[in-house]
């Protein structure tokens, strides 16, 4: 597959999964698909978007991603909202977060666990 299917697959799944994403924290208001599967989608979203700009395998992507996603809960630990000021900013508020929770470091994980998966599956297609 060229480097330009690639990226295009993974602006649309981006896209698509971004649209899931919002829908979720606009819509959906239960005790698990916001607060867990929401969480683990969006480990997901954050590789999607990164894959469009690097389509080539990188053997730890799913673990840079985690460890992102991770950097930006300890972030809310120490309230990054209020420290840039964008508390009242309910489109920020929503993108960064605004609550630190160990859950939610366990839903990254177990979405960066589903991306290694689907590296390990996409490897041994291509050599097949």
């Amino acid at each position: 597959m060229t480097r330009m299917k690639k990226r295009v697959l993974y602006a649309v799944a981006f896209l698509i999964l971004l649209v899931i994403e919002v829908l979720i924290a606009l819509f959906v208001h239960d005790r698990f698909v916001r607060p867990y599967l929401g969480d683990v989608i969006v480990v997901v979203v954050v590789y999607c978007f990164v894959r469009i700009w690097i389509p080539e395998h990188v053997r730890l992507m799913p673990l840079w991603v985690f460890c992102f996603a991770v950097c930006v809960e300890i972030l809310q630990y120490f309230r990054i909202v209020e420290v840039l000021g964008v508390e009242n900013n309910a489109f920020l508020r929503t993108l960064i977060g605004t609550s630190f929770a160990w859950e939610d470091i366990l839903c990254y994980a177990a979405g960066g666990a589903v991306l290694a998966a689907w590296e390990v599956y996409v490897q041994k297609q291509r050599f097949q």
